[in-house]
């Protein structure tokens, strides 16, 4: 079924290829250059103050995606002297981000994968992070509402030591804040918003006002800010999120739908630490229990949006005891191992049967009381048809959004910021402009099928457990008892579900 969604998803995906356009400033001469001005193009005017500063690298998105491009730039020997300008209103990213460690977690939260944590570390993000509230997990709990099957993953089914960890959404940016702050990299943040962008052939890269040094020669894009500061750039980036301003700009097309789901997300309490990852598939849409650390976890339940809005009203006590119904037996019974003879109907693949314990179906942990605000948000996939044209790229929500339920949406974008900063610094080795399409390219190869091969899955999941029918509820049922029972198939969907990039198959 997945390959048959990927097929899809693909020829959907990569149909119309988007023309790069050529971008130019407003005050730029007639014949040599036009104009593509955002929607809050009346705020646009002269470029205020004296000179125009240049970048290297203009990183339009200072969340957590746009900060782990900066900050992998900044550990690279052959990246690190690059000049970096980071654009994002958000006024902590100047102030700082306050965390009380006192405070429950934030509902906001992601769960990142063994090589995310690989890459954290590579850049020497995750000293940062360590300081704070952060909760790995090794095991995980998979089931659905029929009772049908079910299955457990643990980390020593890989020979690992966690499956992932789950993080709050302010940990990760305060942890990548610190790392660029303190990294030895020229770059400056620029508290504002995109209003215009522009491609200017005629303009070469030089010394401007003495804050970048020479770079390789090549056409500059013009930055425009509301504020009306003007900056140019050899590479502009989009990592500004699932409205990107630059995508919208730069005229990148996109192809994808919304999905007839809301996500209400809330952090509850328990009686005692929860250690497990659960996921139990319900008629309307999946939810999640996820360890945030000490006695609290996260929920993340997809519903259609009358029902999200309901739940967001009802009192507490009456949505802790929909969440722990939810959780429990509402919706169907607990999952057995007799529909399949415990493993049995598996033997034909006899080096592959697990018969070891990772134990029976377990019931999670009893949720206690609210520990935060109920926040509610729409559903949708979209993917860009195109993630480079000239001197422009994106990455993250800005290039592709996903559906929530497997936590994978911000891993492809950390996956995204380091392929590029690894694409830049090999253009640096050889002396090419980093800006050239051609080379820009490269990233798009390596990033595009990935992302495509997950969306395809995780669209193919929602698919498949948004109908009830007999038939192809014993077909899930199937599908779980053989990602339990047989080993190697295990073991490719953690691997992968870890960040390794191979599509879940018998090795």
């Amino acid at each position: 079924m997945n390959r048959f969604i990927a097929k899809s998803l693909a020829a959907n995906l990569g149909g119309q290829r988007v023309r790069s356009r050529c971008l130019c400033g407003a005050a730029a001469a007639a014949g040599a250059s036009s104009s593509i001005r955002g929607p809050n193009h009346g705020q646009e005017g002269q470029c205020s103050g004296t000179g125009v500063a240049q970048y290297d690298v203009a990183v339009v998105g200072g969340g957590m995606v746009g900060m782990a491009l900066a900050c992998s730039l900044a550990s690279m020997p052959l990246t690190k002297n690059l000049n970096i300008a980071i654009i994002d209103s958000n006024p902590a990213l100047v102030n700082g981000i306050r965390i009380n460690k006192e405070d429950p977690p934030d509902p906001r939260v992601s769960t990142i994968t063994p090589a995310t944590i690989s890459m954290f570390r590579d850049i020497g993000a995750w000293q940062y992070l360590q300081q704070y509230r952060h909760a790995y997990f090794d095991k995980m709990q998979v089931w659905d509402y029929t009772g049908l099957g079910y299955t457990r993953y643990h980390a020593r089914d890989v020979d690992k030591d966690s499956l992932g960890c789950v993080v709050e959404n302010k940990v990760l940016q305060s942890s990548l804040l610190l790392c660029i702050q303190n990294a030895d990299i020229q770059k400056k943040i620029f508290p504002s918003r995109l209003v215009s962008m522009s491609l200017n052939p005629g303009l070469k890269s030089k010394r401007m006002d003495g804050i970048s040094p020479e770079i390789s020669r090549g056409d500059l894009t013009k930055l425009q800010l509301n504020d009306g500061t003007c900056l140019y750039a050899k590479l502009v980036v989009g990592a500004d999120g699932s409205k990107s301003q630059v995508r919208e700009l730069a005229g990148f097309k996109t192809t994808g739908w919304n999905y007839s789901q809301n996500a209400i997300i809330c952090t509850v309490e328990h009686a005692s630490e929860n250690r497990c990852a659960w996921q139990r598939f319900l008629p309307a849409g999946p939810i999640a229990l996820l360890p945030v650390g000490d006695n609290f976890s996260n929920i993340v339940w997809t519903m259609n949006p009358k029902e999200a809005l309901d739940r967001k009203s009802m009192t507490e006590a009456d949505f802790v005891k929909t969440v722990n119904h939810a959780l429990d037996h509402g919706f169907g019974p607990h999952p057995t191992s007799s529909l399949l003879g415990n493993g049995n109907f598996f033997s034909w693949f006899r080096a592959g049967v697990v018969t070891s314990g990772n134990g029976g179906f377990e019931i999670p942990p009893k949720v206690l009381k609210l520990a935060s605000e109920r926040m509610v948000f729409p559903l949708s996939l979209r993917h860009a048809n195109d993630y480079v044209s000239k001197h422009v790229a994106l990455i993250g929500d800005a290039a592709h959004t996903v559906h929530p339920l497997a936590g994978q949406g911000v891993n492809l974008g950390f996956g995204d910021a380091f392929a590029l900063s690894r694409v830049i610094g090999e253009a640096i080795a050889v002396g090419m402009d980093i800006g050239e399409v051609s080379l820009l390219k490269k990233y798009e190869a390596e990033r595009k099928p990935a992302n495509i091969a997950m969306m395809a899955i995780l669209d193919g999941f929602q698919k498949a457990y948004s109908v009830d029918f007999g038939p192809l509820n014993i077909l899930r049922a199937a599908g779980l008892h053989a990602a339990n029972y047989i080993s190697p198939l295990k073991r490719s969907i953690i691997s992968y579900a870890s960040g390794e990039q191979r599509l879940p198959l018998f090795s």
